[in-house]
């Protein structure tokens, strides 16, 4: 509730117009039980066609102004439902934004699209059937009570046996349906994995051809999730039947009663028919209302795990006041950096110190796991140091603005995303106001103007989604592309010309050299050729830095980059170096 409230606020006006439609619309629904009850008393027994036709007159009137009272009620709830849920899920894609990698790793992809769709979609239907209903059927259930108390005291004590039982009912199917509404949503969290999982993993499953252990593995956890559901469903599905069955042993009992009562003349036939409909309207008041904390614990689980996301604070903040500008330009230090992920227990990264400068190429190399991606992560604030600092242009990256010290950075990751969309606006995702003629330069600095202008609609071609609809080289080309255009301080290679053939790596590298010479350029490369010209080349292994220098200085004083080079090059470039 404290979350509905919250987004409430907004919609003061609209919430106002839905308490007065909610007055019309029940105005109506015991208004005309109450003119019936005359007409039948007063105008059919005494055979007065003038009062019936001025009652159904009233009728006519009261029933207009009923029609539009729901009109109303129905667009004010749908408006208020619909704009809350608008805006949750607006504060959980912007709350997503802040995280940083930790937060992601918290709480899983597919947790996070689950909550900002399925559990969002839970508190509109929740906060949709409250708004129709917590403020009508109070009113319904006092007026009716009031007037079935007037009409006869004698008959009411029907509704006094019959609404504890409603009300233990209630309480048992609301307690019972909470645990099941959190084992459902978890099940549907591992359900959304699994299916993102297998839809982006398609290929490598059919590779190896296991679609059949995917489709026993979704569907396990398809059947369990049924399963929760089923039951769920079944308890709902209890609490209506249930109902009506009360109302008709409700009205069994008073039509038996009543009947004792008209023989001798303490009650009128209209009486009776206006006292059951006040019972039906005091007693579907309390079901609707019933529904409503039926619904609860479904809807406070999907509200606690929305809350999980808001309340969540990123480690990786922006300091207020943080510094944008700075006089030194292109110079990135590491001071004894060391870094150990967030519930890890080793060091990734140990006492890792060096420089960079404007126009150098630092580039690093070593085996897998050796926390080559890991450094370069650090320094745009994906992560932040555990010991140590990283200093940029003279400033430790913790005391920069954010997106300051981000826009000093063109970033190529190892695994290339590209965005659905055209090829141009994926590499105006660098910069957004970047001139055509820059984003053609960009494209053949990067040489992908080639393979683009080969295209149909060139640059305006779409991107399907992933970028699957071009080869892993397109993807990287674009990718940096995407850096290139945004011209920035410091660029960042990390595996990006893995995929690249070795002549379009040598064209590309030499391309850059003259586009990155105002620049400190820092690449991580599995091949030795793409690193051979580096100003500096730095050798990781199991998180150390055990070599410092050029290609020809480590072949003879590091034995580990003397065997990655072994491994690549041959004896007579060996020799040769």
């Amino acid at each position: 509730m404290k979350l509905i409230l919250k987004y409430l606020k907004n919609y003061k006006s609209i919430l106002l117009l839905n308490v007065i439609s909610v007055f019309g619309f029940a105005l109506v629904e015991l208004g005309i039980p109450t003119i019936m009850a005359k007409v039948i008393d007063t105008g059919i027994i005494n055979s007065d066609i003038n009062y019936i036709k001025k009652m159904g007159l009233i009728i006519g009137f009261i029933s207009i102004v009923g029609v539009l009272g729901t009109i109303l009620l129905g667009y004010c709830s749908s408006r208020i439902s619909s704009g809350i849920t608008r805006d949750i899920r607006n504060d959980i894609f912007k709350k997503a934004q802040e995280f940083s990698h930790t937060e992601y790793d918290k709480f899983g992809v597919s947790s996070m699209i689950t909550r900002t769709t399925n559990d969002a979609f839970v508190i509109l239907q929740f906060t949709n059937t409250l708004l129709r209903t917590a403020l009508l059927t109070p009113v319904m259930f006092t007026v009716s009570l009031v007037m079935i108390l007037k009409t006869s005291p004698s008959l009411s004590l029907v509704l006094a046996v019959v609404i504890p039982f409603i009300i233990l009912g209630v309480m048992i199917i609301a307690k019972t349906s909470e645990p099941l509404s959190e084992k459902l949503q978890r099940r549907l969290d591992k359900l959304n994995r699994i299916s993102r999982e297998n839809l982006t993993g398609i290929r490598v499953i059919r590779a190896f051809g296991n679609d059949k252990h995917e489709g026993e593995r979704f569907g396990e956890t398809n059947e369990s999730y049924a399963d929760v559901s089923k039951k769920l469903n079944k308890l709902m599905a209890v609490s209506q039947p249930t109902f009506f069955f009360l109302l008709n042993v409700a009205i069994i009992a008073i039509f038996w009663i009543s009947s004792k009562m008209i023989n001798v003349g303490t009650l009128q036939v209209g009486q009776l028919v206006a006292f059951i409909e006040y019972l039906f309207h005091a007693m579907f008041s309390i079901m609707l209302f019933s529904m409503v904390f039926v619904m609860y614990p479904k809807a406070q689980v999907s509200a606690n795990r929305i809350m999980e996301i808001l309340n969540e604070e990123s480690i990786i903040k922006s300091p207020k006041n943080g510094v944008k500008e700075t006089e030194i330009k292109g110079l990135v230090e590491f001071e004894n950096v060391s870094f150990t992920y967030p519930n890890g227990e080793a060091h990734v990264l140990k006492d890792i110190s060096f420089k960079a400068k404007k126009g150098e190429t630092i580039a690093f190399i070593g085996s897998t796991g050796s926390g080559k991606s890991t450094l370069i992560n650090l320094i745009p604030r994906f992560y932040d140091v555990t010991e140590g600092s990283i200093k940029i242009d003279g400033v430790d990256v913790r005391d920069y603005d954010l997106k300051a010290l981000r826009k000093k950075i063109g970033f190529i990751p190892q695994k290339t995303l590209l965005f659905t969309g055209s090829i141009s606006s994926n590499i105006r995702f660098g910069k957004k106001n970047a001139e055509t003629g820059e984003v053609e330069y960009s494209a053949k600095v990067a040489q992908a103007y080639d393979f683009i202008s080969r295209k149909p609609k060139r640059f305006d071609e779409p991107i399907s989604e992933g970028g699957s609809n071009v080869s892993g080289g397109q993807k990287q080309r674009l990718s940096i592309a995407r850096a290139i255009v945004r011209r920035p301080e410091i660029y960042i290679f990390d595996d990006s010309f893995s995929a690249l053939d070795f002549k379009t790596d040598a064209v590309l590298r030499k391309k850059l050299k003259s586009e990155t010479k105002d620049s400190v350029v820092l690449i991580v490369a599995q091949r030795i050729g793409s690193i051979m010209d580096a100003d500096k080349i730095i050798v990781l292994n199991e998180g150390e830095v055990v070599g410092i220098g050029k290609h020809k200085d480590l072949l003879k004083t590091c034995e580990i980059y003397h065997e990655i080079a072994s491994s690549q090059l041959t004896e007579e470039e060996l020799s040769n170096e």
